[in-house]
C-alpha cells in the first residue's frame, strides 16, 4: 500500500509538472486522451485551396459537427464517443479557426464560409444525413443549407448565431462596439468562461489556459474581422431573412441558461422554418455538447 501511494504522489507531481512546465503539450495530450475516449481520429485534406483539418469516428450514416466563434472540433468529443457507435461522424476544424490556418487576405465571413462548407461536404462519399452547427458554425450551416439543400437531409441549429433575439447583457456590449470574446489575460478568460459561456465552468489549470490564449493572441485580428462580420456586420441577419429557404426537418437545441444567444432566438428560427422541433435543455450554458453531452446526443441519436 505504501508503495503504491508513493507511486500515486510521483504520478501527480509529475503531471503538476507537466502542467506547469509545458502546458501547450499538456493540452494536446488532453486532447489527445479525449480522442481516444471517443474513439476518434484526427485527419486533414485540402478542399477547394484550404487545408481542412477534421475528427473522424465511427462508421454509418454521416453526422457533420460544425463549431462556433473561437471554438475547434475538439468542442464535440464529449459527444463524439455516443454519436459513433452508429454513425460516421466528422468534426471539423473550420478554414482559419483552430488547426486549419487561414489564408492571408481571405474573406471568412458566413456566405464564404458556407461555400467552404459546402465543397468540403462534396469532397465527401455521401451527403450528411445530419448536419449540426453550434453558434456561428449553426449560421454557416444554415446559409450552406438554404443554398445547397441537396447535400444536407436534416439540420440542427444549437444555441445559433445569425437570428436576432431578447436583449441580454451580451448583445447589449456587442451593440456598444465591444467583442466580448476579446480576452487575452488569463483572470478575463476565466472570467468570460464563468460570467457568459458555461453555467458551470470546468476547470482548466492556469498554465493550460495561458495556452489556448496564446494561440488565440496569434489570431487577434481575424478573430475581431471575423466578429464584426457575424454579429454586427450586413451578413450577421442574413440567415433569419434565408430561413425559409431550407426544406429540412430541423432540430433546435437551446439551454436555458444561454448568457451569448438567448434561448428566444429558437422562437425566430422556428418561425421562420418549414418544419421544426424545439428542445430547450436546463442547467447549462452556451455549450451544451460539453456541459451536457448525454442529453445532446439523446437529442440528435432519437429525433434526428
Amino acid at each position: 500500500m505504501k508503495k503504491l501511494l508513493a507511486a500515486i504522489v510521483v504520478l501527480t507531481a509529475l503531471a503538476i509538472a507537466g502542467v506547469m512546465l509545458f502546458p501547450a503539450q499538456m493540452l494536446r495530450a488532453e486532447f489527445a486522451r479525449q480522442r481516444l475516449l471517443a474513439g476518434a481520429e484526427a485527419q486533414e485534406k485540402t478542399v477547394a485551396g484550404e487545408r481542412w483539418h477534421y475528427l473522424q469516428a465511427g462508421q454509418g450514416p454521416l453526422i457533420v459537427l460544425v463549431h462556433g466563434y473561437t471554438g475547434s472540433k475538439e468542442n464535440w468529443l464529449p459527444v463524439m464517443r455516443q454519436l459513433a457507435r452508429d454513425h460516421r461522424v466528422i468534426a471539423v476544424d473550420l478554414p482559419g479557426w483552430g488547426e486549419s490556418i487561414p489564408l492571408a487576405g481571405a474573406d471568412y465571413g458566413p456566405t464564404a464560409q458556407a461555400e467552404r462548407l459546402s465543397a468540403f461536404l462534396s469532397s465527401e462519399p455521401e451527403p450528411a444525413a445530419l448536419l449540426v452547427g453550434h453558434s456561428m458554425g449553426g449560421m454557416i450551416s444554415g446559409l450552406m443549407t438554404a443554398t445547397h439543400p441537396e447535400q444536407v437531409e436534416r439540420i440542427v441549429f444549437m444555441s445559433s448565431a445569425g437570428v436576432r433575439f431578447n436583449e441580454n447583457e451580451f448583445a447589449r456590449r456587442v451593440l456598444k462596439g465591444d467583442n466580448p470574446f476579446a480576452v487575452y489575460e488569463i483572470e478575463s478568460f476565466r472570467g468570460f468562461l464563468n460570467d457568459f459561456v458555461f453555467a458551470d465552468a470546468p476547470y482548466v489549470p492556469e498554465p493550460m489556459l495561458g495556452a489556448i490564449i496564446e494561440q488565440r493572441k496569434a489570431r487577434r485580428d481575424f478573430e475581431q474581422r471575423v466578429f464584426t462580420q457575424i454579429r454586427i456586420g450586413p451578413e450577421a441577419f442574413l440567415l433569419q431573412q434565408r430561413l425559409p429557404e431550407i426544406p429540412q426537418a430541423a432540430g433546435l437545441l437551446w439551454c436555458d441558461g444561454d448568457r451569448i444567444i438567448d434561448a428566444s432566438a429558437a422562437a425566430v428560427f422556428a418561425d421562420g422554418l418549414k418544419s421544426s422541433e424545439t428542445k430547450i435543455l436546463k442547467g447549462c450554458g452556451h455549450m451544451p455538447m460539453m456541459e451536457q453531452p448525454d442529453a445532446v446526443a439523446t437529442f440528435l441519436l432519437t429525433r434526428f
